[in-house]
């Protein structure tokens, strides 16, 4: 996994002590505003900044962490080496996974057995999510 290193707005209070931190999860996507807009969705986060070749979402401009959708050309060739791991209450679990496949969500077999307690999808791009 490569890191960027970015200057950015100052340190938040509870970061003040350390010499780097977590800015955005960059993720690469054909289809900049559909990807930005099925997260914001899936998040209920919004659109920071629009760029031609950048957009980025979050949950407001002082938000700790955020995601930055980049572009690319080539297709995706191999398994992700990180997901994101999204949760919700037990009771709204189920309502969750059919709100976000109705949003364009897809389930993803990885080798579950159906005995787990996660479920996987990957968003329309295919970036997948437990």
């Amino acid at each position: 996994m490569d890191l960027f290193y970015q200057q950015c707005r100052p340190a938040s209070a509870h970061t003040d002590s350390m010499p780097v931190r977590l800015h955005h999860i960059v993720v690469d996507a054909h289809d900049l505003p559909r990807l930005a807009r099925f997260w914001t969705q899936a998040l209920g986060w919004k659109v920071l900044s629009e760029r031609e070749r950048e957009i980025v979402i979050g949950t407001d401009e002082n938000a700790p962490v955020g995601m930055c959708f980049m572009p690319v050309t080539d297709p995706k060739t191999v398994k992700n080496r990180l997901h994101l791991d999204l949760t919700s209450s037990a009771q709204d679990r189920e309502q969750e996974i059919e709100r976000l496949l109705a949003l364009g969500a897809r389930r993803v077999g990885i080798g579950q057995t159906g005995a787990e307690s996660w479920t996987v999808l990957a968003d329309p791009e295919g970036t997948s999510s437990a």
